[in-house]
Protein backbone atom coordinates (compact mmCIF):
# COMPACT_ATOMS: atom_id res chain seq x y z
CA UNK A 1 0.00 0.00 0.00
CA UNK A 2 2.59 2.15 0.79
CA UNK A 3 4.30 1.96 -2.91
CA UNK A 4 1.15 2.60 -4.18
CA UNK A 5 0.60 5.95 -2.07
CA UNK A 6 4.11 6.79 -3.42
CA UNK A 7 3.10 6.50 -6.58
CA UNK A 8 -0.08 8.57 -6.58
CA UNK A 9 1.65 11.34 -4.86
CA UNK A 10 3.87 12.11 -7.37
CA UNK A 11 1.61 11.64 -10.15
CA UNK A 12 -0.01 14.47 -8.55
CA UNK A 13 3.24 16.36 -8.28
CA UNK A 14 3.81 15.96 -11.66
CA UNK A 15 0.63 16.83 -12.69
CA UNK A 16 0.57 20.51 -10.10
CA UNK A 17 3.98 21.19 -11.73
CA UNK A 18 2.48 20.67 -14.97
CA UNK A 19 -0.50 22.63 -14.52
CA UNK A 20 1.93 25.17 -13.01
CA UNK A 21 3.84 25.78 -15.91
CA UNK A 22 0.27 26.68 -17.91
CA UNK A 23 0.44 30.26 -16.32
CA UNK A 24 -0.79 29.18 -12.73
CA UNK A 25 2.41 29.56 -10.28
CA UNK A 26 0.56 29.15 -7.28
CA UNK A 27 -0.11 25.18 -7.97
CA UNK A 28 4.08 24.84 -7.48
CA UNK A 29 2.50 24.78 -3.59
CA UNK A 30 0.55 22.02 -4.08
CA UNK A 31 3.09 19.96 -6.18
CA UNK A 32 5.24 21.18 -3.29
CA UNK A 33 3.05 19.41 -0.44
CA UNK A 34 2.57 16.20 -2.54
CA UNK A 35 6.30 15.91 -3.11
CA UNK A 36 6.67 16.35 0.71
CA UNK A 37 4.61 13.49 1.29
CA UNK A 38 6.27 11.70 -1.25
CA UNK A 39 9.78 12.06 0.52
CA UNK A 40 7.93 10.91 3.84
CA UNK A 41 6.96 7.63 2.57
CA UNK A 42 9.97 7.17 1.17
CA UNK A 43 11.70 7.80 4.21
CA UNK A 44 9.16 4.94 5.68
CA UNK A 45 9.88 2.51 3.07
CA UNK A 46 13.61 2.93 3.19
CA UNK A 47 13.68 2.75 6.74
CA UNK A 48 15.32 6.43 6.82
CA UNK A 49 16.69 7.73 9.78
CA UNK A 50 14.91 11.56 9.79
CA UNK A 51 14.32 13.16 12.88
CA UNK A 52 10.53 14.20 14.32
CA UNK A 53 11.76 17.70 14.15
CA UNK A 54 12.52 17.84 10.49
CA UNK A 55 9.65 15.60 9.39
CA UNK A 56 7.60 18.43 11.27
CA UNK A 57 9.01 21.25 9.60
CA UNK A 58 8.65 19.73 6.40
CA UNK A 59 4.98 19.25 6.79
CA UNK A 60 4.66 22.52 8.09
CA UNK A 61 5.80 23.99 4.87
CA UNK A 62 3.98 21.46 3.38
CA UNK A 63 0.49 23.48 4.65
CA UNK A 64 1.80 26.49 4.47
CA UNK A 65 2.41 26.08 0.24
CA UNK A 66 -0.90 23.95 0.46
CA UNK A 67 -2.29 27.08 1.65
CA UNK A 68 -0.73 29.19 -0.53
CA UNK A 69 -1.94 27.07 -3.79
CA UNK A 70 -5.73 27.10 -2.54
CA UNK A 71 -5.75 30.53 -1.56
CA UNK A 72 -4.90 31.42 -5.29
CA UNK A 73 -7.69 28.82 -6.55
CA UNK A 74 -9.93 30.81 -4.14
CA UNK A 75 -9.12 33.77 -5.54
CA UNK A 76 -9.14 32.59 -9.52
CA UNK A 77 -12.48 31.37 -8.89
CA UNK A 78 -13.40 34.74 -7.22
CA UNK A 79 -12.41 36.33 -10.23
CA UNK A 80 -14.28 34.21 -13.10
Amino acid sequence: MLVISIILEAAVAIIAILAARKGKPYIYGLAFTFGAYVLYDLARLLLWDVQGGVLSGLFLLATITALIAVWGLYREQRSD
